[in-house]
């Protein structure tokens, strides 16, 4: 029987030509998106926009790229990864160089909607591609490496936005921003990866009805309200004259996601990826409280790195079990519901908990966040319990989330004791 192109790198390795093409394409993607994630904002501010055109740039954004995800796995049957690949990062990049031109409200807003739309096909897109280029019992490990990448970019892109900006101008920033996604669709050409199975109905939103995707769905969601409420409050609660406190954080959190995504995925594979999650959204839950001691440097430098381990390692976990469940034919449908859980999750973080923080003050926004991640604990600990066979009420079939209703063993990894 004729093989697909990556079948024979399956064989038993991550680092497929396809995969180290995906991984650039990744990096790439992800640190032009970063890299004006702060100063777009800034830039309007600035201007006569203020602070409400900041938020209504970042605001549309968020908006686009959530719009765009609901048909992406019928779109990835159709066309493939590579071209979902390219119009993703296309769409990202090549805007960008357009806000050179103008930084008033309007034409930033229009850029921002082309952007985010750019962004939610390519992330997508890429996370289920990282899945489909390896083994399945190597599956952790992929969506790992596509983390490391993911991270990296985004290590690079926050800090480096902004002092660019400042040193050399904006301007260099746009066009920067432009290039880094236009030379990961260059990448992009080199990811030969199988086109997914047609799907009859992707079942992206009926499909969290089913438990073993809704309780990853829920923990992935909640684990990004917290990161959305320290990314959002944090500047604003540490004292001004301990202003160095917030990058530095903020680059401790980014740096223990990238690290536990990578040992998460090795650790899952091994082990059992649901059993992770109750450790890790525990770590979250503890972090995100650090913002309560808003004044005490080093409380907050030690939660920051707890959070950003914690918050690597459900976000791993979560990816690689709704991946896991839906089979190789629902990868397409199992990452939109992951991001869809990510972009929601952010969403809330900031404007939903930001309602607790307008009456309650920003200790009670910290507060709400830790008490969330702890309350799912149980979610957790059912998960784990469902996915070891245990028999009863915790043990529910894992439905594909294609919509087949059978039970899933594709590409089960080995547990070790």
């Amino acid at each position: 029987m004729p093989r697909s192109p990556v079948s024979t790198a399956r064989a038993g390795s991550v680092f497929s030509p396809a995969m180290v093409f995906l991984l650039l394409c990744t990096f790439g993607g992800f640190a032009g998106f970063y890299l004006l994630l702060s100063v777009v904002p800034l830039a309007v501010a600035s201007g006569s926009a203020g602070a409400a055109g900041a938020g209504l740039v970042t605001g549309a954004l968020m908006v686009a790229t959530v719009a765009v995800q609901p048909p992406l796995p019928r779109l990835l049957a159709r066309f493939g990864y590579r071209t979902a690949l390219l119009a993703g990062t296309v769409a990202l990049g090549a805007p960008s160089a357009l806000l050179v031109l103008s930084t008033d409200l309007g034409p930033v807003v229009g850029v921002s909607l082309l952007r985010g739309a750019g962004f939610g096909i390519f992330v997508v897109a890429s996370s289920a591609a990282a899945a489909e280029l390896v083994p399945d019992h190597l599956r952790g490990r992929g969506t790992g490496w596509y983390g490391v990448a993911n991270g990296v970019g985004a290590v690079l892109g926050l800090p480096f936005g902004v002092l660019l900006g400042d040193v050399l101008g904006r301007g260099w920033v746009f066009v920067l921003a432009a290039a880094l996604p236009l030379a990961g669709a260059l990448a992009a050409i080199g990811v030969r990866a199988p086109r997914p199975a047609p799907v009859r109905r992707a079942r992206v939103l009926s499909g969290l009805a089913d438990p073993p995707t809704l309780r990853p769905f829920v923990l992935q969601a909640a684990s990004t309200v917290a990161s959305g409420v320290i990314v959002t409050f944090l500047p604003l609660v540490v004292p001004h004259a301990l202003a160095w406190v917030v990058p530095v954080a903020l680059a401790l959190q980014q740096l223990g996601v990238t690290v536990a995504r990578g040992a998460a995925g090795a650790l899952g594979d091994r082990y059992g990826h649901e059993r992770l999650l109750a450790p890790a959204v525990l770590a979250t839950g503890l972090g995100v409280l650090s913002g309560v001691w808003a004044d005490r440097p080093w409380a907050v430098l030690a939660g920051s790195v707890l959070f950003g381990l914690g918050l690597g390692a459900v976000q791993n976990a979560t990816l690689t079990l709704m991946l896991q469940r839906a089979g190789r034919a629902g990868y397409g449908t199992a990452s939109t519901q992951w991001n869809l859980a990510f972009d929601a999750g952010t969403g809330l973080g900031g404007a939903g908990v930001g309602l607790v923080v307008e009456h309650l003050g920003h200790d009670a926004g910290f507060v709400t966040a830790a008490v969330l991640l702890f309350g799912l604990l149980v979610v957790a600990r059912r998960d784990a319990a469902a996915s070891t066979g245990d028999t009863g009420p915790l043990c529910e079939p894992t439905v594909h989330a294609g919509g087949t209703g059978e039970l899933s063993t594709v590409g089960d990894p080995p547990r070790r004791p």
